[in-house]
This record gives C-alpha cells, sequence and structure tokens, in this order.
C-alpha cells in the first residue's frame, strides 16, 4: 500500500512538472542545440548553408574584438559579484534590522524592478551627459570643474561608468532573496548567539553567513549568468562604443548577427557564450563548495 501510494506520488509530481519543463525545453534546451549547430556553417540567415566545421569558432577565437568583449564582460561579472551581492546583502541586514531610512533604501533599490532597461540606459545616458549631466553638474557646484569628462566617450573609463548603473539595476532582485533568507533564520539562535557575545562582524561570520550560504550561492550564479547576457542597458547607452570599449560579448553576438548577416557566425559566438557562463558559473560553485565556519 506504501509503495502504492510512493508510485502515485511520483507520477503526480512529474505530470506536475511536466509541462514547465517540456516548455523550457522548446524555449531554451533545443535553441541552444540548434545554435551550436548553426555555428558549424555558413549562413546568412537565408538562402544556402554552407558547412565550414570549426572556422567560425576558429574566427572567433581570433578576433581581438571577441577578446576585447569578453575582457570588458569580465569587467561586469566582477562589478555585479562584489556590487550587487554585497550591496544587497548590507541592506539587507539593515532593512531587517529596521532603519530610519527604511522608505528611502526601498525605493532606491526598487525602482528599476519596475523600468525597463531602456528607460533605465536613457536616464543614466542623461545624468553622464557631458554638458547638462548630473555629474558634469555636481562637479561644478562643489568646484571641480576640472573632473568634469565626456564619461560615456572615453574608452578608458566608458565600460567602469556603464558598471555603476548594470549594478543598481539588478540589486532589488538580490535584495528580496537575501531578505527571505535572513527571515528564515530562527529567531532562537539569534538570541543565542548574542547571549554567547557575538554581535556584528562577528555574529555575522559565526551565524548570518552559514544560514543564507545557499541562497547566497544562488546570489552569485544568478549574477555571473546574468552578467554574461547582460545587453539591452548597454546597447541603449553606448552600442558597444567608443572603438568597441564598452563591446559585451552579447552585444558582439547582434551585430555579428543582425548587422553583418552572419548567422552561423553570430550562432558560433552564442555558443562561446554559453560555454563560458558554464565554465564561470562551474568555477564559482567549486570555490563556494566549502561552507563558512
Amino acid at each position: 500500500m506504501r509503495a502504492h501510494a510512493g508510485v502515485s506520488k511520483r507520477i503526480f509530481i512529474a505530470a506536475g512538472l511536466a509541462p514547465s519543463l517540456l516548455i523550457y525545453a522548446l524555449f531554451v534546451i533545443v535553441p541552444i542545440f540548434w545554435s551550436a549547430y548553426y555555428g558549424f556553417f555558413d549562413w546568412k540567415g537565408i538562402g544556402e548553408m554552407r558547412f565550414t566545421g570549426f572556422a567560425n569558432f576558429v574566427e572567433a577565437m581570433r578576433d581581438p574584438v571577441f577578446w576585447l568583449s569578453f575582457r570588458n564582460n569580465m569587467v561586469i561579472v566582477g562589478a555585479s559579484v562584489f556590487g550587487q551581492v554585497p550591496i544587497a546583502l548590507l541592506l539587507a541586514l539593515l532593512l531587517k534590522r529596521g532603519t530610519w531610512f527604511q522608505r528611502f533604501v526601498r525605493s532606491a533599490v526598487f525602482i528599476p524592478m519596475v523600468l525597463s532597461s531602456v528607460v533605465i540606459g536613457i536616464i543614466w545616458t542623461n545624468i553622464y551627459h557631458p554638458q547638462t549631466g548630473l555629474v558634469n553638474a555636481a562637479l561644478d557646484a562643489i568646484g571641480l570643474s576640472d573632473w568634469k569628462r565626456a564619461w560615456l566617450s572615453e574608452p578608458d573609463i566608458a565600460i567602469w561608468m556603464i558598471a555603476i548603473p548594470v549594478i543598481w539595476n539588478y540589486i532589488g532582485p538580490y535584495l528580496i532573496m537575501f531578505l527571505a533568507a535572513l527571515h528564515s533564520i530562527p529567531s532562537e539562535l539569534d538570541d543565542a548567539a548574542e547571549l554567547d557575545g557575538a554581535r556584528g562582524m562577528r555574529k555575522l561570520a559565526s551565524l548570518t553567513l552559514p544560514m543564507i550560504w545557499d541562497t547566497f550561492k544562488v546570489a552569485i550564479v544568478l549574477c555571473i549568468s546574468g552578467s554574461l547576457k547582460a545587453f539591452d542597458l548597454i546597447y541603449v547607452m553606448t552600442n558597444g562604443g567608443p572603438a568597441h570599449a564598452t563591446e559585451l560579448l552579447a552585444s558582439y553576438m547582434y551585430n555579428s548577427t543582425f548587422t553583418v548577416y552572419r548567422f552561423g557566425y553570430g550562432s558560433a559566438v552564442s555558443t562561446l557564450i554559453v560555454i563560458i557562463s558554464l565554465l564561470l558559473v562551474a568555477g564559482s560553485q567549486r570555490l563556494m563548495r566549502r561552507e563558512p565556519h
């Protein structure tokens, strides 16, 4: 009887998951394999497909712009991992304790969640505008006019200026994750830790981080994978310029596919992006395998 009930439960769970898994397979897994398949062909989107083997992959690996895009993407990944996640955790800790500026924090962090990335890109483009932007106006106001620059037009600083709105744009989801994780910690453990004299950083290191470590790892994985797919915000603000200084792998793939109509080459680049993403996620998971003590 118990065995029959167990089988029925597994069938019920499988039936419930099947529609979602089918949709995921059709719209995520299958396109990935099709993209990898097209990467072995020279194809302009219409007409004959000519098999070229690994030529598209080799060309991408030899293209300096591809590696410049990769470097820029690593800057965005680093800024996201070391910016979004720690800031979201810090704000979650402050909001859990209760602070006088809770309403301001929630508004500032959650506004990007109700705006599209295109709108955010336009807002930050105006903030950085060399003549009418808030950044240069603020520098004028405090007597630092010599520091004024064309923030999005200078190759040496453009990618770092892009990183700031990227960080701000995605803090909200991680803040929600950390708030939920912090509220799941039993209050008895908090009280016991304080009775033992664990406060501040000691309590954070010995109790809080170990209890939310799984959430922390998920946030890192989402941060890495999301940063490698970053496109719309950068496309609106700079379109990869100046001189590819803000070109990312996703925008490089987009331009290769839809600007010069090399669908086979663009598919090869997208396959490389998937491989890079898997390697980075696997590496981060390996580094975070051991829980903090």
